[in-house]
């Protein structure tokens, strides 16, 4: 009996089983998305821990060096990122709070600047503007505040966040030499070696981002805000912390720190002094761009701008500002996994 003919060519039926896993992978990101967000609060813990861990790690390893008891390090590194991240808190918030209302004030007298320079027509006046936003901003509290979370159960909230994240930071210091046990036991048999070098290979991308990122947001805060003070430039202390922060958002935190503060001098110091600011702005990022990024971050996963761009947006539709500052360290983390598989060194057979 001769062999039946296939219904459909070796073209289609290719075609169709790609098509088949591409669906099935987008069906399981798409429920481990929901269950981020439905479990966003351990989640978060969750993350936040493993970014203090890897910010951490070197202060660890080095009381362990010295004989220090593993759960007594944890213990001190913890000390340690709690006076770090509340001292730089505080710095921050201090500032922006002390010269938040001057740079409200010279953004809208740059705007008004602009509108009278330019002749724009038809466009409302600055302090309109504000009030509108204003009162945007109170109506979007409003309704949040009448929604599941009030002001109180928010607080709350981010508080049982934090404490959580500690003592996860904690733990996983402590009980960080037992990582490669855990996923030998964890991982299906034959692939323990595997899961241990993926997991290794993420752990170090997330640990370079977060260092290089953290030394490059110092270095260019503390240059900006130099630049800004010998210009005389009003909040310069508090457009510092802002280009601080900003900086954990690749791109898009630099243009807009970078954008305040050439508005903010031009409105006080005028168009040449604005010059100077923008130039200092561009300066710092050509720095952080031609030599901070390659000899800081050599060793870390490169991303394409494109990938970043994308995890951004990503990240802000899924957990807002929150979503934006763990998307890059979470897209490196893949990438470093991705990495590990094309590299094959842990595969059966693997170089």
């Amino acid at each position: 009996m001769p062999p039946r003919k296939p219904l459909l060519p070796e073209s289609a039926r290719r075609t169709a089983a790609w098509c088949g896993v591409l669906l099935l992978v987008a069906g399981v990101a798409a429920v481990a998305v929901w269950l981020c967000v439905a479990l966003k609060t351990a989640v978060t813990a969750v993350l936040l821990a493993l970014l203090g861990t890897a910010l951490l790690g070197p202060v660890h390893r080095w009381l362990t060096g010295r004989k220090v008891n593993r759960s007594l390090a944890a213990g001190l590194t913890c000390a340690a990122l709690v006076a770090v991240v509340g001292g730089a808190g505080y710095i921050v918030v201090t500032a922006l709070i002390d010269s938040g209302d001057q740079i409200v004030s010279s953004l809208k007298q740059a705007a008004q600047w602009v509108i009278d320079h330019f002749h724009i027509d038809g466009v409302a006046n600055p302090d309109d503007l504000a009030d509108n936003t204003k009162g945007l901003v109170d109506k979007f509290g409003a309704s949040a505040a009448g929604g599941l979370l009030t002001g109180i159960s928010l607080l709350t909230t981010l508080g049982a966040t934090a404490v959580l994240a500690l003592l996860l930071t904690f733990f996983f210091l402590r009980d960080s030499d037992r990582a490669a046990h855990l996923a030998h036991v964890v991982a299906p048999r034959g692939t323990g070696d595997l899961v241990e070098a993926m997991g290794r290979r993420a752990f170090e991308a997330v640990q370079g981002f977060m260092r290089g990122t953290t030394l490059i947001a110092l270095i260019d805060a503390v240059c900006i805000t130099v630049g800004l003070l010998i210009l005389r430039v009003p909040g310069a202390v508090g457009l510092g912390a802002l280009v601080f922060v900003g900086a954990y958002i690749p791109y898009l935190g630099a243009f807009v720190s970078g954008t305040v503060s050439v508005l903010v001098a031009l409105a006080d110091r005028g168009f040449v002094i604005a010059l100077w600011a923008l130039g200092v702005v561009l300066v710092v990022q050509l720095l952080e761009g031609h030599v901070l990024q390659p000899v800081i971050q050599s060793r870390t996963v490169q991303m394409h701008p494109a990938a970043i761009l994308v995890a951004l947006t990503a990240g802000a539709s899924v957990a807002g500002l929150l979503g934006m500052l763990l998307a890059v360290p979470f897209c490196a983390a893949v990438f470093g996994v991705i990495g590990e598989l094309r590299d094959g060194r842990s595969l059966p057979g693997g170089s």
